[in-house]
């Protein structure tokens, strides 16, 4: 039997709180062994609210623990290589939150450790069934070859006190949720952009990016289109177009973890859209559930840095095209 990996939750961040705390205790292949916080009786709060045996008053003393071999940094995005540097540098291995930097070369510190722990941006969409199984109908040319991808994507928030909307620590829709809809584009052309035009719409107080539209070209005359909004309504879809039919993606992003999700398909050769449910599942235990195995498993690489670098290159180019009024190319 494989020995639970042992976890140090660095930070009590709502996601970590909420989503990925939960999702490691429901797996025997996990054991949170610590947490930290800024405060000592913060981190004692959350450790006594989730029955965490160790509460550290310093992000420091967690990364130092000897008990913690994996590190969870869900910090905000500005800190997410510092620690994430002094995580390995300690010999943990690191699953980092989206996005992993602000720019592609802040990753480079990282990369003489890739080798020797395991270093993995956290995306929990790749890990969902509904993208495993609409990537299959592309791949078997059920709706022909896959032309464009549309991404909506928004939520709003308008709060001054959210770091969201703080430019100096990687605030802005284009960070927070753009690079989800680049994932979508180079998970389902199993390709990456060569060139982006994009145009953004600046907060005047916030300073940061609260509505982001970019065209990204795939080569080959695929292309994706998304928008993503900081304040607008609620609201998530991927639409797959290909030359004989259509899927759409219903909930892509936030599906109800633990829950069944849903989407639709028009194949090739029949007019009619017909609606595919997938059965429950909890992508954030899922995530872990693959961190885990790689960590007993497999050979730590730098592959992980890479595709983390080549979303960053996208959001870098998208900004550039902005400021330029030009397209950018990668």
């Amino acid at each position: 039997m494989t020995a639970p990996l042992r976890w140090g939750i660095l930070s009590t961040a709502k996601i970590a709180r909420e989503k990925i705390i939960p999702a490691l205790r429901a797996s025997a292949a996990h054991e949170i062994v610590a947490i930290a916080s800024r405060t000592p009786e913060a981190a004692q709060a959350a450790a006594d609210t989730f029955g965490i045996p160790v509460a550290h008053g310093s992000y420091e003393a967690l990364i130092n623990d000897p008990n913690v071999e994996a590190i969870y940094n869900p910090l905000p995005n500005h800190l997410h290589v510092p620690l994430t540097l002094a995580a390995v540098r300690a010999g943990k291995h690191v699953l980092c939150e989206k996005p992993f930097a602000m720019h592609a070369r802040e990753l480079e510190v990282l990369r003489p450790f890739a080798s020797q722990v395991h270093i993995r941006e956290a995306f929990m969409v790749r890990h969902h069934p509904q993208w495993h199984a609409v990537r299959a109908h592309v791949r078997a040319g059920e709706i022909g070859a896959l032309r464009y991808l549309q991404v909506p994507f928004s939520y709003f928030n308008d709060d001054p006190a959210n770091i969201r909307n703080a430019p100096d620590v990687g605030g802005g829709g284009l960070y927070d949720i753009g690079c989800y809809a680049i994932v979508a584009g180079r998970w389902f052309f199993e390709a990456d952009p060569q060139r982006v035009v994009a145009m953004l719409d600046i907060d005047p107080a916030f300073q940061v990016d609260r509505l982001a539209s970019a065209l990204l070209d795939f080569g080959a005359g695929r292309q994706l289109a998304f928008s993503v909004s900081t304040q607008s309504v609620r609201y998530q879809r991927v639409q797959l177009i290909g030359t004989l039919g259509r899927i759409e993606i219903e909930t892509p992003f936030n599906p109800v973890e633990g829950g069944t999700s849903r989407y639709l398909i028009q194949s090739a050769g029949s007019a009619e859209l017909r609606s595919v449910t997938v059965p429950a599942a909890n992508q954030y235990a899922l995530q872990c559930d693959a961190f885990a195995h790689a960590v007993r498993h497999e050979a730590p690489s730098a592959a992980a840095l890479d595709d983390a670098s080549t979303n960053l290159r996208v959001i870098e180019a998208a900004f550039a095209s902005a400021k330029s009024g030009r397209i950018e190319s990668l």
